[in-house]
């Protein structure tokens, strides 16, 4: 079924239920059904229909989650991007692929007779672009079913209902945060739906649960408000982060995925990551190594990318999928020990360091915000490593500090040969610091990094 016939039911049901709360407007379910369906006849109008490419820019969210649901009721294919691009950036990250509109100003009313589309579970439904810690856009795009069917067991692991207002405080061109907004429309609940994370905005303090990545989480629970759960992707949760939550009443629901392989693993307790409903994972490991690829095998998978453009997502003849994230060895029943992306391994001296393990200990420095850890050249060694802090407060932390806590957890080939502090770490849509960029930056000379005497 349609996401938009979900909120067309709840519009019938429940007119008067907020649906949407954006900064450029707030809709009941009944004014975004009737929104939906003369934006939907517009779009037949301008010859848009099944096997369809609709590219959606528009900054306004409650206009982007219009045209979104608008598309899906006239049976093409949303795919959303940056509202900053202008048409020739549209031309370049959709490549050889050229949509059949592009939407960059909200969608007008077409007045007319209701729409009733009969979709198939296999249409392709939903496309977004990922870009990973490159910075370089693919747009990724799935079938119908692989997006909806998951949000019956997504409901019930985070438990959200139609009762709840559901905070979304990034852009919706990151699959997370679209997730998290189009799911709570085919719940029923109100999309909180700002754009960022709101200071001083109430309808954020009403929200009963928030999605966000790692990073925004202990600002919430700043001023944790209503809130009764936080669902957190993107990264690994911060040491502590889960008993900061309960002591402000708020439960975390944590999972690994990715854009190509949505759900994988999910943590609602504290006590690891096991597989979503549904996911078979197993870690592909060379005999003997210490770590290994995550591939999954579920009906949630992503069906590739438009335009048949390279990238991380691999399938095997068995419906096998992995982008190259490491793990420990796993089996069936134990807990998932994700290790990171493959391409943040650093290659030193002839050891292997995954940059997320060292930046998994340098965080529980006290001062540090977040901290980045590439490999930069070296004549002898082939790289050593090296971590780029984000400070907390006004200044980071001294390097003598920073060694310690690196001697006390590291092994010596982990340990940062070279540290720099910046004043803020470039983060992709997501909000995941973006390695790639900070290693292009550090690199190119970049002066706002710092180097730690």
């Amino acid at each position: 079924m349609p996401v938009a016939d979900h909120v067309l039911r709840h519009a019938a049901e429940r007119p008067a239920r907020p649906a949407v709360c954006g900064h450029d407007a707030e809709l009941s379910y009944a004014e975004l059904g009737t929104d939906i369906q003369g934006a939907a006849r517009h779009l037949r109008g301008r010859g848009i229909g099944p096997g369809s490419l609709v590219a959606i820019g528009l900054a306004g969210p409650a206009a982007l989650l219009t045209a979104v649901l608008a598309a899906d009721l006239a049976g093409a294919t949303p795919l959303v991007g940056d509202p900053a691009w202008g048409r020739e950036r549209w031309a370049r990250v959709t490549g050889a692929l050229t949509p059949d509109l592009l939407v960059t100003e909200p969608l007008p009313y077409a007045p007319g007779r209701a729409l009733t589309p009969d979709p198939d579970p296999a249409d392709l439904a939903w496309a977004c672009f990922s870009s990973g810690s490159t910075g370089r856009p693919r747009a990724v795009v799935r079938r119908r079913a692989s997006w909806t069917d998951s949000f019956a067991p997504f409901s019930e692991l985070a438990g959200i209902g139609a009762g709840d207002a559901v905070l979304v405080p990034g852009p919706l061109t990151s699959s997370l945060y679209a997730f998290a907004a189009v799911h709570a429309l085919a719940v029923g609940a109100c999309a909180v739906v700002p754009g960022r994370l709101p200071t001083t905005t109430p309808a954020g303090m009403r929200a009963t649960v928030v999605h966000l990545v790692p990073h925004l989480l202990d600002e919430v629970l700043r001023r944790p408000g209503s809130l009764r759960t936080a669902v957190v992707g993107g990264a690994a949760l911060p040491p502590g982060a889960r008993a900061s939550a309960a002591e402000a009443g708020v439960n975390v629901v944590a999972y690994y995925g990715a854009t190509e392989l949505s759900f994988v693993a999910a943590d609602a307790d504290g006590g690891g990551l096991r597989p979503f409903p549904g996911v078979e994972i197993e870690v592909r490991a060379e005999p003997g190594a210490g770590l290994g690829e995550v591939w999954a095998r579920s009906p949630w998978l992503a069906d590739g990318y438009l335009g048949d453009v390279p990238g991380p997502l691999r399938r095997d003849a068995g419906g096998w999928a992995s982008v190259g994230d490491m793990a420990r060895p796993y089996r069936e029943g134990e807990v998932l020990r994700l290790r990171g992306r493959g391409d943040g391994a650093i290659q030193t001296g002839g050891a292997t360091v995954v940059a997320e393990d060292v930046e998994e200990v340098l965080r529980t420095v006290p001062g540090v915000g977040d901290v980045v850890v590439v490999g930069s050249p070296h004549p002898s060694l082939g790289s050593v490593v090296t971590a780029i802090l984000e400070a907390e407060g006004a200044s980071p932390p001294s390097r003598a500090a920073l060694e310690s806590m690196a001697r006390g957890g590291l092994d010596a080939a982990q340990r940062p040969r070279r540290w720099y502090a910046v004043p803020s770490l470039p983060r992709t849509q997501s909000g995941k610091p973006a390695r790639a960029l900070v290693a292009a930056r550090l690199a190119g000379g970049d002066p706002d990094i710092r180097r730690l005497a």
